[in-house]
Protein backbone atom coordinates (compact mmCIF):
# COMPACT_ATOMS: atom_id res chain seq x y z
CA UNK A 1 0.00 0.00 0.00
CA UNK A 2 2.70 2.17 0.79
CA UNK A 3 4.31 1.74 -2.30
CA UNK A 4 1.11 2.75 -3.91
CA UNK A 5 0.85 6.01 -2.28
CA UNK A 6 4.35 6.55 -3.31
CA UNK A 7 4.45 5.90 -7.13
CA UNK A 8 1.01 8.08 -6.82
CA UNK A 9 3.26 11.31 -5.25
CA UNK A 10 6.00 10.12 -7.65
CA UNK A 11 3.43 10.41 -10.82
CA UNK A 12 1.67 13.94 -9.45
CA UNK A 13 5.37 15.10 -8.63
CA UNK A 14 6.52 14.77 -12.51
CA UNK A 15 3.17 16.20 -13.73
CA UNK A 16 3.11 19.04 -11.59
CA UNK A 17 6.46 19.93 -12.43
CA UNK A 18 5.83 19.07 -16.42
CA UNK A 19 3.22 21.43 -16.23
CA UNK A 20 4.92 23.93 -14.24
CA UNK A 21 8.05 24.48 -16.68
CA UNK A 22 7.33 23.67 -20.35
CA UNK A 23 4.75 25.59 -22.72
CA UNK A 24 3.55 22.50 -24.66
CA UNK A 25 1.87 21.62 -21.82
CA UNK A 26 -0.16 25.33 -21.73
CA UNK A 27 -0.44 25.15 -25.15
CA UNK A 28 -2.28 21.76 -24.95
CA UNK A 29 -4.61 23.28 -22.41
CA UNK A 30 -5.38 25.80 -24.38
CA UNK A 31 -6.46 23.76 -27.42
CA UNK A 32 -8.59 21.92 -24.97
CA UNK A 33 -9.86 24.25 -22.80
CA UNK A 34 -10.18 27.27 -25.21
CA UNK A 35 -13.93 28.35 -26.32
CA UNK A 36 -13.02 30.17 -29.62
CA UNK A 37 -10.89 27.15 -30.85
CA UNK A 38 -13.76 24.72 -29.71
CA UNK A 39 -16.34 26.66 -31.36
CA UNK A 40 -14.03 26.24 -34.65
CA UNK A 41 -14.21 22.89 -34.30
CA UNK A 42 -17.69 22.46 -33.91
CA UNK A 43 -17.91 24.70 -37.22
CA UNK A 44 -15.89 22.45 -39.24
CA UNK A 45 -17.51 19.37 -38.46
CA UNK A 46 -20.96 21.45 -39.72
CA UNK A 47 -19.47 22.45 -42.92
CA UNK A 48 -18.30 18.79 -43.37
CA UNK A 49 -21.92 17.97 -43.74
CA UNK A 50 -22.29 19.90 -46.74
CA UNK A 51 -20.53 17.24 -48.56
CA UNK A 52 -23.09 14.39 -47.78
CA UNK A 53 -25.87 17.12 -48.80
CA UNK A 54 -24.16 17.61 -51.98
CA UNK A 55 -23.53 13.56 -52.67
CA UNK A 56 -27.16 13.34 -52.03
CA UNK A 57 -28.22 14.96 -55.31
CA UNK A 58 -27.17 11.97 -56.77
CA UNK A 59 -28.55 9.22 -54.70
CA UNK A 60 -32.42 8.17 -55.44
CA UNK A 61 -34.99 9.11 -52.83
CA UNK A 62 -37.30 7.08 -51.65
CA UNK A 63 -40.98 7.83 -50.42
CA UNK A 64 -43.81 5.60 -48.09
CA UNK A 65 -47.23 7.19 -48.25
CA UNK A 66 -49.91 5.14 -46.63
CA UNK A 67 -53.33 6.51 -45.87
CA UNK A 68 -57.33 5.50 -44.76
CA UNK A 69 -60.39 7.20 -45.48
CA UNK A 70 -63.51 6.46 -43.70
CA UNK A 71 -67.06 8.42 -44.60
CA UNK A 72 -70.83 8.54 -43.86
CA UNK A 73 -73.15 9.67 -45.86
CA UNK A 74 -76.64 9.91 -44.27
CA UNK A 75 -79.99 12.44 -45.32
CA UNK A 76 -79.83 11.60 -49.02
CA UNK A 77 -82.75 12.43 -51.01
CA UNK A 78 -82.87 11.25 -54.78
CA UNK A 79 -83.83 14.17 -57.58
CA UNK A 80 -87.86 13.24 -56.73
CA UNK A 81 -86.64 14.24 -52.66
CA UNK A 82 -87.51 10.45 -52.11
CA UNK A 83 -84.88 9.37 -49.20
CA UNK A 84 -82.01 7.42 -49.71
CA UNK A 85 -80.32 5.02 -47.28
CA UNK A 86 -77.39 6.08 -45.39
CA UNK A 87 -73.97 5.12 -47.00
CA UNK A 88 -70.49 4.45 -45.53
CA UNK A 89 -67.29 4.57 -47.54
CA UNK A 90 -63.72 2.78 -46.60
CA UNK A 91 -60.87 3.30 -48.86
CA UNK A 92 -57.24 2.50 -47.92
CA UNK A 93 -54.23 3.20 -50.33
CA UNK A 94 -50.65 2.66 -50.22
CA UNK A 95 -47.58 3.56 -52.12
CA UNK A 96 -44.04 3.48 -52.49
CA UNK A 97 -42.27 6.04 -54.66
CA UNK A 98 -38.63 5.96 -55.60
CA UNK A 99 -37.43 9.25 -58.06
CA UNK A 100 -33.82 9.64 -59.62
CA UNK A 101 -32.54 12.95 -61.27
CA UNK A 102 -30.27 12.25 -64.14
CA UNK A 103 -29.04 15.35 -65.79
CA UNK A 104 -28.90 18.78 -63.93
CA UNK A 105 -26.49 20.51 -65.72
CA UNK A 106 -23.78 19.65 -63.28
CA UNK A 107 -25.67 21.34 -60.90
CA UNK A 108 -24.93 18.40 -58.59
CA UNK A 109 -21.51 18.16 -59.52
CA UNK A 110 -20.44 21.70 -58.70
CA UNK A 111 -22.51 21.78 -55.69
CA UNK A 112 -20.10 18.92 -54.65
CA UNK A 113 -17.09 20.56 -55.44
CA UNK A 114 -17.92 23.15 -53.93
CA UNK A 115 -18.72 21.93 -50.73
CA UNK A 116 -15.22 20.21 -50.91
CA UNK A 117 -13.69 23.39 -51.21
CA UNK A 118 -15.94 24.82 -48.14
CA UNK A 119 -14.90 21.80 -46.36
CA UNK A 120 -11.47 22.10 -46.87
CA UNK A 121 -11.52 25.92 -45.81
CA UNK A 122 -12.84 25.03 -42.83
CA UNK A 123 -10.04 22.94 -41.89
CA UNK A 124 -7.37 25.93 -42.71
CA UNK A 125 -9.70 28.60 -40.39
CA UNK A 126 -9.24 25.52 -37.84
CA UNK A 127 -5.62 25.53 -38.33
CA UNK A 128 -5.48 29.18 -38.37
CA UNK A 129 -7.54 29.67 -34.69
CA UNK A 130 -4.68 26.80 -33.34
CA UNK A 131 -2.06 28.51 -34.75
CA UNK A 132 -3.32 31.88 -33.16
CA UNK A 133 -4.20 30.22 -29.62
CA UNK A 134 -0.48 28.87 -29.39
CA UNK A 135 0.66 32.70 -30.11
CA UNK A 136 -1.85 34.28 -27.59
CA UNK A 137 -0.55 31.34 -25.12
CA UNK A 138 3.29 32.19 -25.87
CA UNK A 139 2.84 35.66 -26.10
CA UNK A 140 1.19 35.36 -22.18
CA UNK A 141 3.38 32.83 -21.00
CA UNK A 142 6.84 34.94 -21.63
CA UNK A 143 4.92 38.10 -21.00
CA UNK A 144 4.18 36.25 -17.26
CA UNK A 145 7.86 34.72 -16.85
CA UNK A 146 8.83 38.58 -17.61
CA UNK A 147 6.80 39.90 -14.78
CA UNK A 148 8.12 37.32 -12.53
CA UNK A 149 11.32 38.34 -13.16
CA UNK A 150 10.65 42.26 -12.74
CA UNK A 151 8.95 41.61 -9.06
CA UNK A 152 12.23 39.56 -8.30
CA UNK A 153 14.44 42.46 -9.17
CA UNK A 154 12.50 45.01 -7.47
CA UNK A 155 12.61 43.17 -4.73
CA UNK A 156 16.21 41.93 -4.86
CA UNK A 157 16.27 46.29 -5.60
CA UNK A 158 14.54 46.74 -2.66
CA UNK A 159 17.25 44.84 -0.20
CA UNK A 160 20.30 46.59 -1.05
CA UNK A 161 18.31 49.80 -0.59
CA UNK A 162 17.07 48.90 2.68
CA UNK A 163 21.23 47.51 3.12
CA UNK A 164 22.39 50.90 2.22
CA UNK A 165 19.97 53.35 4.20
CA UNK A 166 20.91 50.95 7.26
CA UNK A 167 24.67 51.82 6.29
CA UNK A 168 24.27 55.30 5.68
CA UNK A 169 22.62 55.52 8.87
CA UNK A 170 25.60 54.15 11.04
CA UNK A 171 27.80 56.76 8.72
CA UNK A 172 25.92 59.84 9.62
CA UNK A 173 26.42 58.89 13.51
CA UNK A 174 29.82 58.69 12.47
CA UNK A 175 30.33 62.00 10.89
CA UNK A 176 31.53 60.39 7.34
CA UNK A 177 28.26 61.38 5.64
CA UNK A 178 25.04 64.11 5.64
CA UNK A 179 21.53 63.50 6.54
CA UNK A 180 20.78 64.89 3.24
CA UNK A 181 22.56 62.03 2.36
CA UNK A 182 21.25 59.64 4.62
CA UNK A 183 17.48 61.45 2.96
CA UNK A 184 18.87 60.57 -0.66
CA UNK A 185 18.73 57.17 0.27
CA UNK A 186 15.54 56.58 2.20
CA UNK A 187 13.92 58.31 -0.64
CA UNK A 188 15.51 55.77 -3.04
CA UNK A 189 14.28 53.15 -0.84
CA UNK A 190 10.82 54.59 -0.55
CA UNK A 191 10.97 54.94 -4.68
CA UNK A 192 11.86 51.19 -4.86
CA UNK A 193 8.89 50.16 -2.96
CA UNK A 194 6.36 51.92 -5.03
CA UNK A 195 8.40 50.18 -7.84
CA UNK A 196 7.55 47.14 -6.05
CA UNK A 197 3.96 47.62 -5.67
CA UNK A 198 3.89 48.41 -9.16
CA UNK A 199 5.48 45.39 -10.44
CA UNK A 200 3.37 43.00 -8.22
CA UNK A 201 -0.04 44.51 -9.59
CA UNK A 202 1.29 43.71 -13.08
CA UNK A 203 1.99 40.24 -12.25
CA UNK A 204 -0.93 39.59 -10.96
CA UNK A 205 -2.51 41.14 -14.25
CA UNK A 206 -0.12 38.75 -16.22
CA UNK A 207 -1.19 35.80 -14.59
CA UNK A 208 -4.79 36.64 -14.65
CA UNK A 209 -4.44 37.15 -18.67
CA UNK A 210 -2.72 33.77 -18.60
CA UNK A 211 -5.21 32.11 -16.72
CA UNK A 212 -7.34 33.80 -19.18
CA UNK A 213 -6.14 32.24 -22.49
CA UNK A 214 -5.32 29.11 -21.19
CA UNK A 215 -7.63 28.22 -18.54
CA UNK A 216 -5.19 26.30 -16.50
CA UNK A 217 -3.55 27.06 -12.82
CA UNK A 218 -0.24 28.53 -12.53
CA UNK A 219 1.22 25.99 -9.85
CA UNK A 220 5.01 27.94 -9.60
CA UNK A 221 5.10 30.69 -11.82
CA UNK A 222 9.46 31.24 -10.18
CA UNK A 223 9.68 27.57 -11.95
CA UNK A 224 8.42 28.33 -15.72
CA UNK A 225 11.40 27.33 -18.14
CA UNK A 226 11.92 29.97 -20.33
CA UNK A 227 14.82 28.29 -22.93
CA UNK A 228 12.15 27.33 -25.70
CA UNK A 229 13.28 28.10 -29.36
CA UNK A 230 10.91 28.15 -32.67
CA UNK A 231 12.00 26.63 -35.94
CA UNK A 232 12.36 29.37 -38.36
CA UNK A 233 13.66 30.40 -42.27
CA UNK A 234 16.82 31.66 -42.21
CA UNK A 235 17.02 33.92 -44.96
CA UNK A 236 13.90 36.76 -45.66
CA UNK A 237 13.43 35.37 -49.00
CA UNK A 238 13.10 32.09 -47.51
CA UNK A 239 10.41 33.37 -45.21
CA UNK A 240 8.65 35.43 -48.12
CA UNK A 241 8.30 31.54 -50.03
CA UNK A 242 7.19 29.70 -47.12
CA UNK A 243 4.63 32.65 -46.79
CA UNK A 244 3.41 32.54 -50.04
CA UNK A 245 2.31 28.53 -49.86
CA UNK A 246 1.53 28.56 -46.07
CA UNK A 247 0.07 31.43 -44.88
CA UNK A 248 -3.38 30.87 -44.10
CA UNK A 249 -5.11 33.87 -45.06
CA UNK A 250 -3.59 33.60 -48.38
CA UNK A 251 -4.87 30.04 -48.61
CA UNK A 252 -8.29 31.20 -47.30
CA UNK A 253 -8.95 33.98 -49.82
CA UNK A 254 -7.42 31.29 -52.37
CA UNK A 255 -10.47 29.09 -51.62
CA UNK A 256 -12.86 32.16 -51.70
CA UNK A 257 -11.88 32.54 -55.24
CA UNK A 258 -12.76 28.95 -56.16
CA UNK A 259 -15.90 28.80 -54.41
CA UNK A 260 -16.81 31.71 -55.89
CA UNK A 261 -16.42 29.81 -59.61
CA UNK A 262 -18.06 26.85 -58.64
CA UNK A 263 -21.08 29.38 -57.48
CA UNK A 264 -20.94 30.58 -61.12
CA UNK A 265 -21.15 27.34 -62.49
CA UNK A 266 -24.34 26.30 -60.06
CA UNK A 267 -26.21 29.82 -61.17
CA UNK A 268 -25.66 28.76 -65.02
CA UNK A 269 -26.31 25.57 -64.65
CA UNK A 270 -30.38 26.69 -63.06
CA UNK A 271 -30.70 27.80 -67.26
CA UNK A 272 -30.08 24.44 -67.87
CA UNK A 273 -32.23 21.29 -68.78
CA UNK A 274 -32.80 18.76 -66.36
CA UNK A 275 -33.97 15.31 -66.18
CA UNK A 276 -35.34 13.13 -63.58
CA UNK A 277 -37.18 9.46 -63.67
CA UNK A 278 -39.82 8.22 -61.16
CA UNK A 279 -41.38 5.14 -60.54
CA UNK A 280 -44.36 4.39 -58.44
CA UNK A 281 -46.30 1.75 -57.27
CA UNK A 282 -49.36 1.34 -55.16
CA UNK A 283 -52.35 -0.26 -54.10
CA UNK A 284 -55.67 0.96 -53.18
CA UNK A 285 -58.86 -0.56 -51.69
CA UNK A 286 -62.69 0.94 -51.64
CA UNK A 287 -64.68 -2.06 -49.53
CA UNK A 288 -67.96 -0.32 -50.89
CA UNK A 289 -67.75 -0.11 -54.83
CA UNK A 290 -67.77 -2.58 -57.34
CA UNK A 291 -63.81 -2.64 -57.76
CA UNK A 292 -62.66 -3.75 -54.35
CA UNK A 293 -58.97 -3.18 -55.36
CA UNK A 294 -56.52 -1.70 -57.89
CA UNK A 295 -52.73 -1.84 -58.11
CA UNK A 296 -50.75 0.61 -60.29
CA UNK A 297 -47.18 0.76 -61.61
CA UNK A 298 -46.08 4.00 -63.12
CA UNK A 299 -42.91 4.99 -64.77
CA UNK A 300 -42.60 8.96 -65.49
CA UNK A 301 -39.50 10.55 -67.48
CA UNK A 302 -39.77 14.19 -66.67
CA UNK A 303 -37.18 16.67 -69.06
CA UNK A 304 -37.42 20.49 -67.81
CA UNK A 305 -35.78 23.23 -69.12
CA UNK A 306 -36.37 26.91 -67.40
CA UNK A 307 -36.47 29.85 -69.95
CA UNK A 308 -37.98 32.91 -67.87
CA UNK A 309 -38.32 33.18 -64.38
CA UNK A 310 -39.02 37.19 -64.03
CA UNK A 311 -35.16 37.90 -65.12
CA UNK A 312 -34.11 36.36 -61.35
CA UNK A 313 -31.62 33.63 -62.97
CA UNK A 314 -29.67 36.12 -65.27
CA UNK A 315 -29.76 38.57 -62.18
CA UNK A 316 -28.32 35.21 -60.38
CA UNK A 317 -25.49 34.86 -62.50
CA UNK A 318 -24.94 38.43 -62.57
CA UNK A 319 -24.35 38.76 -58.92
CA UNK A 320 -22.07 35.48 -58.73
CA UNK A 321 -20.02 36.79 -61.51
CA UNK A 322 -19.60 40.00 -59.88
CA UNK A 323 -18.82 38.30 -56.61
CA UNK A 324 -16.27 35.72 -57.99
CA UNK A 325 -14.39 39.43 -59.75
CA UNK A 326 -14.67 40.37 -55.86
CA UNK A 327 -13.14 37.53 -54.57
CA UNK A 328 -10.20 37.73 -57.21
CA UNK A 329 -9.58 41.20 -56.33
CA UNK A 330 -9.46 40.71 -52.51
CA UNK A 331 -6.88 37.91 -53.36
CA UNK A 332 -4.26 39.84 -55.38
CA UNK A 333 -4.55 41.96 -52.40
CA UNK A 334 -4.01 39.59 -49.68
CA UNK A 335 -1.02 38.38 -51.69
CA UNK A 336 0.38 41.97 -51.74
CA UNK A 337 -0.21 41.98 -48.11
CA UNK A 338 1.21 39.07 -47.19
CA UNK A 339 4.60 40.19 -48.87
CA UNK A 340 4.01 43.32 -46.36
CA UNK A 341 3.21 41.57 -43.31
CA UNK A 342 6.13 38.88 -43.67
CA UNK A 343 8.70 41.97 -44.52
CA UNK A 344 7.29 43.53 -41.53
CA UNK A 345 7.48 40.49 -39.35
CA UNK A 346 11.04 39.41 -40.06
CA UNK A 347 12.32 43.08 -39.39
CA UNK A 348 11.11 43.19 -36.02
CA UNK A 349 12.47 39.52 -35.31
CA UNK A 350 15.85 40.89 -36.60
CA UNK A 351 15.15 44.18 -34.55
CA UNK A 352 14.62 42.30 -31.55
CA UNK A 353 17.36 40.71 -31.74
CA UNK A 354 19.36 43.07 -32.01
CA UNK A 355 17.71 45.03 -29.43
CA UNK A 356 18.66 41.89 -27.14
CA UNK A 357 21.98 41.79 -27.83
CA UNK A 358 22.25 45.66 -26.95
CA UNK A 359 20.84 45.23 -23.95
CA UNK A 360 22.76 42.36 -22.69
CA UNK A 361 25.86 44.46 -23.15
CA UNK A 362 24.01 47.16 -21.42
CA UNK A 363 23.70 45.02 -18.55
CA UNK A 364 27.40 44.05 -18.66
CA UNK A 365 28.06 47.37 -18.08
CA UNK A 366 25.64 48.52 -15.44
CA UNK A 367 27.03 45.67 -13.00
CA UNK A 368 30.96 46.77 -13.67
CA UNK A 369 29.92 50.49 -13.26
CA UNK A 370 27.99 49.73 -10.30
CA UNK A 371 30.34 47.32 -8.75
CA UNK A 372 33.10 49.72 -8.79
CA UNK A 373 30.91 52.81 -7.82
CA UNK A 374 29.65 51.07 -4.97
CA UNK A 375 33.47 50.22 -3.80
CA UNK A 376 34.27 53.51 -4.11
CA UNK A 377 31.79 54.41 -2.00
CA UNK A 378 32.09 52.31 0.72
CA UNK A 379 35.86 52.93 0.79
CA UNK A 380 35.07 56.33 1.50
CA UNK A 381 36.31 57.56 -1.47
CA UNK A 382 35.18 60.52 -3.39
CA UNK A 383 31.61 58.73 -4.65
CA UNK A 384 28.50 60.38 -3.49
CA UNK A 385 25.30 58.69 -2.41
CA UNK A 386 23.83 59.98 -5.26
CA UNK A 387 26.45 58.44 -7.64
CA UNK A 388 25.41 54.89 -5.82
CA UNK A 389 21.82 56.02 -6.09
CA UNK A 390 22.31 56.59 -9.95
CA UNK A 391 24.25 53.81 -10.47
CA UNK A 392 21.83 51.27 -8.65
CA UNK A 393 18.86 53.12 -10.90
CA UNK A 394 20.86 52.55 -13.97
CA UNK A 395 21.60 49.08 -13.14
CA UNK A 396 17.72 48.17 -12.25
CA UNK A 397 16.57 49.53 -15.18
CA UNK A 398 19.14 47.37 -17.30
CA UNK A 399 18.15 44.37 -15.72
CA UNK A 400 14.62 45.26 -16.83
CA UNK A 401 14.90 46.23 -19.87
CA UNK A 402 17.19 42.91 -20.48
CA UNK A 403 14.58 40.97 -19.22
CA UNK A 404 11.58 42.63 -21.49
CA UNK A 405 14.07 42.35 -24.55
CA UNK A 406 14.42 38.35 -23.96
CA UNK A 407 10.34 38.86 -23.82
CA UNK A 408 10.04 40.40 -27.12
CA UNK A 409 12.35 38.54 -28.66
CA UNK A 410 11.05 35.14 -28.26
CA UNK A 411 7.55 36.50 -28.87
CA UNK A 412 8.86 37.91 -32.23
CA UNK A 413 9.98 34.37 -32.80
CA UNK A 414 6.69 33.34 -32.62
CA UNK A 415 4.89 35.88 -34.94
CA UNK A 416 6.79 35.29 -37.67
CA UNK A 417 6.25 31.35 -37.33
CA UNK A 418 2.73 32.55 -37.15
CA UNK A 419 2.98 34.81 -39.91
CA UNK A 420 4.37 32.36 -42.42
CA UNK A 421 1.95 29.23 -41.68
CA UNK A 422 4.47 27.44 -39.85
CA UNK A 423 3.58 27.05 -36.32
CA UNK A 424 2.29 24.18 -34.43
CA UNK A 425 3.51 22.47 -31.47
CA UNK A 426 5.89 20.31 -33.66
CA UNK A 427 7.98 23.75 -34.69
CA UNK A 428 8.91 24.51 -31.02
CA UNK A 429 11.51 22.51 -28.84
CA UNK A 430 12.89 23.14 -25.09
CA UNK A 431 16.47 24.15 -25.08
Amino acid sequence: MKIFVYLIFILFYVTSSYAEDNLKFYIQAAFKNNLELNAERENSKSIKQNINISRSEFLPSLSITADQTSSQSFNRTDQAGSNLPDANSDNESKSISVDQKIFQGFKGYNSLKKSELESKQADFKLKQTEQKTILDTASAYFDLIFKVKNEKINLANIDIFERQVESDSARVQKGEITLTDLAQSESSLAGANANLIKAQTELLASQTNFERVTREKVINTSSLNDKIDVQLPKTLQEALDISKVQNLDLLISELDYKIAERQLNIEKAKLSPSASINYSKSENSDFNSTIDKVDEESVKATITWPLVKGGKNISSIKQSSFNKQKTLLLLQDTQNKIIGETINAWSEYQSYKSVLKAKEAQLKAAEIANEGISLEYDSGNTRTTLDVIQSRSLLLDARITFAKAERDFIISKFALAFQIGTLSLSSISVL
